[in-house]
């Protein structure tokens, strides 16, 4: 089995990994929520567009104003669909940091295991050693009290 140092210093170098991979992870998911964010926004400006074409259309608008506002709203609509791409990406980005956490986690928390089982097993062996030296010392007490 391992030594206990060999196990410390896998211990530390996984709980480093893991450390620097959760950082990654919080970073992705920060990116999920601020392009989220985004898309909130850019639907809210189109909204706001298509309420004023409508108002504008009530008042009565020019062909020229019209055709500006439709193209507005067109390079809106491109725009909300390349920031659900953005999204898409984000989150695929996110799902994968997020597994590669999880192994990071499982592999440092294998580690600590291993490293507890080899505190266990030389603690059993040093009471093994303790219980013999005290049994050695009760048959030696007992044979001095025979003579």
């Amino acid at each position: 089995m391992a030594t206990a140092s060999a196990l410390d210093t896998l211990i530390d170098l996984a709980q480093r990994d893991s450390d620097a991979i959760a950082k990654r992870l919080g970073a992705a998911l920060a990116a999920v929520d601020e392009a989220e964010q985004k898309l909130v926004m850019l639907d809210g400006y189109r909204d706001e567009y298509v309420r004023k074409l409508d108002a504008a259309q009530m008042a009565g608008i020019t062909p020229f104003a019209y055709n500006n506002f439709v193209a507005f709203i067109g390079k809106l609509d491109n725009a909300i669909i390349g920031q659900r791409e953005v999204i898409k990406h984000a989150k695929y980005k996110a799902d994968t940091e997020k597994k590669a956490w999880q192994e990071s986690e499982r592999k440092r928390l294998s580690y600590r295991t291993l490293n507890e089982r080899a505190a266990a097993e030389a603690l059993a062996i040093e009471n093994k050693r303790d219980q013999k030296l005290m049994d050695d010392h009760a048959a030696r007490g007992a044979r001095y009290k025979q003579r």
